[in-house]
């Protein structure tokens, strides 16, 4: 080979610093919320062949739809997705309504309940409505995993259930942990990784996004694609954000979550409430604050409350607006930390049917307002002292209390409602 040809080939071998200056670029943005990442040598790759091609990465999250709200801990895969959508690569959102109807084990310590496909169905639309305060569904492709799924068939699902063995899904800590404790494994939970991977199959993944406990489903994913002949997917884990108790993720069946969707006041007190340790991944990880910059905020050492007040407003104005924001937070400061009543709160409007023999108890009052789901949970409301009428203490759950109407009933630290009589 001549001189001239050698160096024409290793010219056009070498990369050009235009593209790898790009890949990089994308590379760091990526590293918001990523706490594991497995493929990093083959993500550099798509990527440097996306930026050279102009076809963008296939990016999959898949969500099951399991109640009405997202929360904001959901919300981290949702703003990686939102970041790879911004450098020109393609959302692959997957509505899980298939996988929905046999329930995600991971973390769990027995089996989820089963879903109705009514109830699956009027949790994806709700799903969607929030997805959107993140994403920009016009540049997504949605899919329901129920396409394929469901029309896997018998003979299907036996062929893809014979791609994994038990002692491979026993190797999870959430089955090992419940097989060595004698709780029941139910067999449809150790389908659901293999289902999650068939999804990544289907829409031909280049990356897959997930929290840092959902590794083993991604995985799954890797060597279905790889037996079916496809480019792996990259695996890329974020951080689970804390709940309002600091301790666990959050979660709704924990019940330390804050829902997207929720009322701008609400939305507001309920991050008031989060212990201070944990105002460094609420900074970063809900209100998408730079981590260098919280750190230095919080090592100023202003006053827990006061950045607290900080933190809750980004994240009410990322979720409603900046008016919202100073709203709530003027409202909380009046309301919460000056324990005035405030200027405007929900009407409780009660019947005469309601007050039968004269009077209503606590119980009846507190579930009608909406601030407990049963009667056991208003009975405990009452008990422990978060219950008031006219700012005084309610302690009998069952005593009928008698109204005139425009009483101001009080639940908990910042859940009114005025009281009138039709």
């Amino acid at each position: 080979m001549a001189e001239e040809e050698k160096a024409a080939l290793n010219e056009a071998a070498r990369p050009d610093p235009k593209i790898e200056a790009e890949v990089e670029r994308q590379v760091e943005a990526l590293r918001w919320g990523t706490v594991e990442l497995i493929g990093e040598d083959d993500l550099r790759r798509k990527l440097r062949r996306s930026v050279t091609t102009g076809v963008p990465l296939r990016v999959k999250l898949g969500v099951d739809p399991t109640a009405h709200d997202l929360h904001v801990g959901f919300t981290v895969p949702l703003t990686k997705l939102r970041i790879f959508q911004d450098l020109g690569h393609l959302p692959v959102l997957i509505i899980g309504d298939a996988t929905a109807m046999v329930g995600d084990p991971t973390g769990k310590n027995k089996a989820r309940p089963q879903l109705t496909r009514e109830m699956v169905d009027d949790y994806a639309r709700s799903y969607l409505e929030q997805a959107a305060l993140v994403l920009d569904l016009e540049r997504c492709e949605l899919r329901r995993n129920s396409e394929w799924l469901h029309a896997l068939g018998f003979t299907g699902l036996i062929e893809l259930v014979a791609k994994a063995t038990v002692a491979q899904m026993l190797v999870r800590d959430d089955f090992a942990k419940r097989y060595a404790e004698g709780t029941a494994i139910y067999l449809h939970e150790l389908v659901y990784p293999l289902m999650q991977g068939h999804d990544s199959v289907v829409v031909r993944a280049d990356v897959e996004l997930g929290g840092q406990d959902q590794l083993f489903n991604l995985l799954i994913g890797r060597q279905l694609q790889r037996e079916a002949g496809q480019e792996e997917q990259v695996c890329m884990m974020g951080p689970l954000l804390v709940g309002l108790d600091g301790k666990k993720k959050m979660s709704k069946s924990a019940g330390n979550y804050v829902g997207i969707s929720e009322p701008a006041g609400e939305m507001f007190g309920k991050i008031m409430s989060i212990p201070d340790e944990a105002m460094l991944d609420w900074f970063v990880l809900a209100a998408r604050m730079p981590k260098a910059e919280a750190e230095a905020l919080i090592a100023a050492g202003g006053h827990p409350r006061e950045l607290k007040d900080q933190l809750a407003r980004l994240v009410v104005a990322r979720f409603h607006d900046g008016r919202a924001a100073e709203e709530a937070s003027a409202t909380f400061r009046r309301v919460i930390s000056n324990k005035e009543t405030p200027e405007e709160m929900p009407e409780l409007r009660l019947a005469a049917t309601e007050l039968a023999e004269g009077g209503i108890s606590a119980i009846r009052l507190v579930v009608l307002a909406g601030y407990a789901a049963s009667n056991g949970e208003a009975r405990r409301l009452v008990q422990q002292g978060g219950v008031r009428l006219d700012g005084e203490p309610v302690t009998d759950p069952t005593a009928a209390l008698t109204l005139a109407g425009g009483e101001v009933l009080k639940v908990g630290k910042r859940n009114f409602a005025r009281i009138l009589l039709d």
